[in-house]
């Protein structure tokens, strides 16, 4: 076998956050420092619970006038395939399943004028690109995920568990390569890239060596992976700083490994109770996970719905009846991921935010006036139940919610419109005040930036973004 088949074996059987460093393709361009000013915190963890493949606000978190399903029922008047309900807060509305959410409104807020942006093409694969770097693709570089940033300017709560984490997303599934894209820490190195655990069922399986090893092997194994990282050719996995990155991060996995603290990935420890309530799949365990890794000190904690073409969120096709089964899926979990943080003493110091790329709508792509090329064949006139439900992108009004982190209680902040296009009208937010709103809570500054290639490279486009304030109680 050549050695080149040697290091590939190797490397899948090492941690999931050496695996992310060289799913990087990290370059080779020298870090050159950085200019970061700390100012007060609200929180010191962020868990993002990602919606991935275009949730309908409509249908989710900002109801419009229900309309229910008939042969013969004309397309453009659908707005809603859902009738609304009450949340725990006067005068909120959600649409129905989503009444677990609903009844901890009283400990968040729920921003209805999220806007994402225009850019040609709707992609998904783009877009979440965009929401998760807050650049939009294709950069002169590697850019990281808004969890590197975190990672990088504010290291560990607990230096033995990984500051990055990402949960719930498969890479064999479609558009793999284009999902590696923004899971990564770029320019920053592998240590903080995203420790990467797809199915959190198996998480334990991520901290430990892989069945029938011997730790003698395994010991000999990971001294082989350091040799082979020194002894490279230079520029083989990047400049001297990535490669001296790469090693932390098995150092980092290493330390995991033998740590007491591995513990709090196996899910089977969860008392059958708090275990029940969560588990409405992989979602609902990710959320388990999600807590569990709070409390044991993450910094920054991503759990998808995970994003596969034409499945979840994806609603091409049979909208209404998906959306049904990925309300059952998130509604019980993320209510109980919230309660149980705010019980143990947590949730103060979290924040918990809630997204997804875009929206959707019955008949428009995009936003009005745009001129994006439709992708979807929606029938004038809807003959089955396939037809009924939000089939389109739409890019002009989405919801987010968020909890913790010093954020309001009980809150709606923003506005779309009742009537078709159901587009922002009030208070719109854009990609960039997102990130800044979450690197605020933390004490980031929005300043923080990094030479790179001659140039400073800000955590959003050339440092202009602004947290959106009245957001914070």
């Amino acid at each position: 076998m050549s050695n080149e088949m040697n290091r590939r074996e190797f490397l899948k059987k090492t941690s999931a956050a050496t695996l992310a460093a060289m799913a990087a393709s990290l370059p080779a361009t020298a870090f050159l420092g950085g200019c970061s000013t700390r100012i007060q915190s609200r929180a010191d963890t962020v868990i993002l619970l990602w919606m991935a493949g275009g949730m309908a606000h409509t249908e989710t978190f900002d109801p419009k006038e229900y309309t229910p399903f008939e042969k013969g029922l004309e397309s453009k008047h659908v707005l809603s395939t859902f009738p609304k309900i009450p949340t725990i807060v006067d005068d909120l509305y959600f649409s129905e399943g989503l009444g677990s959410i609903g009844s901890i409104m009283d400990k968040g807020t729920v921003i209805r004028s999220y806007r994402a942006a225009d850019m040609g093409f709707i992609l998904h694969s783009r877009h979440q690109y965009h929401w998760h770097t807050c650049y939009r693709p294709p950069q002169t570089v590697h850019v990281p995920h808004m969890g590197a940033w975190i990672a990088k300017e504010l290291g560990p709560v607990n230096p033995v568990i990984p500051p990055f984490i990402s949960i719930g997303q498969r890479f064999e599934v479609g558009e793999a390569e284009e999902l590696k894209a923004y899971h990564t820490a770029g320019f920053l190195g592998g240590e903080y890239a995203p420790f990467l655990i797809s199915d959190p069922s198996s998480g334990l399986d991520t901290v430990r060596p892989p069945a029938g090893m011997t730790s003698e092997r395994f010991e000999r194994r990971n001294q082989i992976y350091r040799e082979l990282i020194k002894q490279s050719p230079q520029g083989e996995y990047g400049s001297d700083y990535q490669q001296e990155s790469m090693l932390r991060a098995m150092e980092q996995s290493y330390m995991l490994l033998k740590s007491p603290e591995a513990s709090v990935f196996d899910l089977s420890l969860e008392p059958k109770e708090s275990f029940d309530e969560y588990n409405t799949g992989r979602f609902g365990q990710g959320c388990l996970l999600a807590k569990r890794l709070t409390e044991a000190g993450a910094r920054f904690i991503s759990v998808s719905t995970e994003y596969e073409p034409f499945h979840g969120w994806d609603t091409h096709e049979n909208g209404h009846t998906r959306v049904v089964r990925m309300k059952q899926m998130i509604d019980k979990p993320i209510a109980r991921l919230v309660k149980d943080l705010d019980e143990s003493g947590h949730l103060d110091r979290t924040l918990i935010v809630l997204a997804s790329e875009f929206s959707r709508d019955m008949v428009l792509e995009g936003r009005p006036g745009a001129g994006v090329r439709d992708q979807v064949d929606v029938p004038d006139v809807m003959e089955n139940l396939s037809h009924y439900g939000m089939h389109r992108h739409f890019t002009d009004g989405c919801s987010l919610l968020m909890f913790g982190g010093g954020i309001k209680k009980g809150f709606v902040y923003g506005k779309t419109a009742d009537e078709r296009p159901c587009s922002t009208i009030e208070n719109p937010v854009t990609i960039d005040q997102v990130h800044q709103t979450i690197y605020h809570a933390l004490g980031i500054s929005p300043q923080t930036n990094y030479v790179i290639e001659g140039r400073p490279f800000y955590s959003t486009p050339d440092g202009h973004g602004e947290a959106v304030m009245e957001l914070f109680a």
